[in-house]
Formats: structure tokens, C-alpha cells, sequence
């Protein structure tokens, strides 16, 4: 048999006594999610970079299909790891998602490593977050998740600040010149008032649907 690489796939004829007798076309697959992932992080201004082990022209034409512009082909596990560390150099926050065993060091070095959980119990431990199902959308479902979280997180200490700005003076006597004084079990009531609501504000990302 003969490989014949063909636009990012492979080739390979089955050939008898000098005669071909059959014909194969290999290639990778473009799952519909992998596309929909990559338009919507970029939608969200999120620069999209894929780093493989695979031949450049497989990498350049999955790159193409995706609408990937910049990718790494003929990568190994340490190369991997020295693209994570230029891109930080750079400037970059690097999140980086992979499911392998040659993933592995990559996740550990980036700022945020993503592991598939469907991938290798080594690249699962070398993340700082594991994606349950193997759907590449929910890498922007995450990235959509820890915005939410930072702004309920900031919702909540704008709140507490206010709130205990407005609340400690008063507790402390501030209208006490009035005639006005705040009774110690009103004082707790309204501290346990805040810590509620808080804890109900948090909880409203339970709705999160991404």
C-alpha cells in the first residue's frame, strides 16, 4: 500500500503486481460542535489557537475548516509546553484544553488547564478544571460560567461594602444624638440580613443555563 497525502488527509492504495486494486481517503472528521466552539470563543474575543502532534497539512486544513488562524503542528509534549510558556511571555492568558497524555504538562503550565473528562486520568489530574462530557462547546460554556461567577462575586462585595457602610454607623450610635439608638438584636438581625442575601445571590447562578 502507497500513502498519497491529499489536502490534509492520506491517501492509500492497495496495489497487486504493480496494479492499484483500491483506493482509501483518510481524514479527520470536523464534529459540528468543534465549530460552533471555536465561532463562539471567538465571538467573545477569545484569541483561538490549536497545537498538535498531527502532520502540518492534516493541522492546517482542520485549522482551515475550523476558521482557526494560527495552529502548531508536529508538536510534542514539550513543545507543547514551550508554546504555553512564549504565549504567557507574550502577554497572554493561556487556558489550555487537552484530553492526553501529551497534554498533560501543557495543562499544568497554563494559567487555566482544561482536561476533558472523557481524556487520560493524566491529563484529568494536571487540570484545574475537568469538563465532564466531550463536547467542545462547554469550553465556552465555562468561559461563559466564570463571567457570571465574577460578577455575582463583585455584586456580592459591592453589597457588603454598602451595606455595612450603611449599617456598622448605625449600629455604633451615629443617630444616637437623635435619640435614635439601635438595639444589639436589631444590629445582628440586619448583619444576618446581608449574609443572606448574599448566599441568595450566589445561588441565583444555579439557573445558569450558558
Amino acid at each position: 500500500m502507497k500513502p498519497i497525502r491529499l489536502r490534509g488527509a492520506n491517501r492509500i492504495f492497495l496495489v497487486v503486481n504493480g496494479e492499484v486494486k483500491a483506493s482509501f481517503t483518510l481524514s479527520d472528521v470536523i464534529r459540528e460542535e468543534s465549530s460552533y466552539a471555536v465561532k463562539t470563543l471567538k465571538g467573545m474575543g477569545v484569541e483561538v489557537f490549536m497545537v498538535t502532534g498531527d502532520d502540518e497539512e492534516v493541522a492546517r486544513d482542520v485549522a482551515w475548516k475550523l476558521g482557526i488562524e494560527r495552529f502548531f503542528a508536529r508538536v510534542t509534549p514539550e513543545g507543547k509546553v514551550d508554546i504555553v510558556k512564549k504565549l504567557q511571555s507574550e502577554g497572554w492568558k493561556v487556558a489550555m484544553v487537552g484530553d492526553g497524555i501529551n497534554d498533560a504538562p501543557a495543562l499544568a503550565r497554563a494559567d487555566v488547564g482544561v482536561a476533558i473528562g472523557a481524556g487520560t486520568d493524566v491529563a484529568v489530574e494536571a487540570g484545574d478544571v475537568v469538563l465532564i462530557r466531550s463536547d467542545p462547546r462547554d469550553v465556552a460554556t465555562l468561559l461563559r460560567l466564570s463571567k457570571a461567577t465574577y460578577r455575582k462575586m463583585f455584586e456580592n462585595i459591592l453589597w457588603a461594602t454598602w451595606y455595612n457602610a450603611l449599617t456598622i454607623p448605625l449600629a455604633g450610635g451615629l443617630l444616637y444624638g437623635w435619640g435614635i439608638l439601635l438595639p444589639p438584636a436589631i444590629g445582628a438581625v440586619l448583619m444576618t440580613l446581608s449574609d443572606i442575601i448574599v448566599a441568595v445571590n450566589a445561588l441565583t447562578l444555579r439557573r445558569f443555563k450558558g
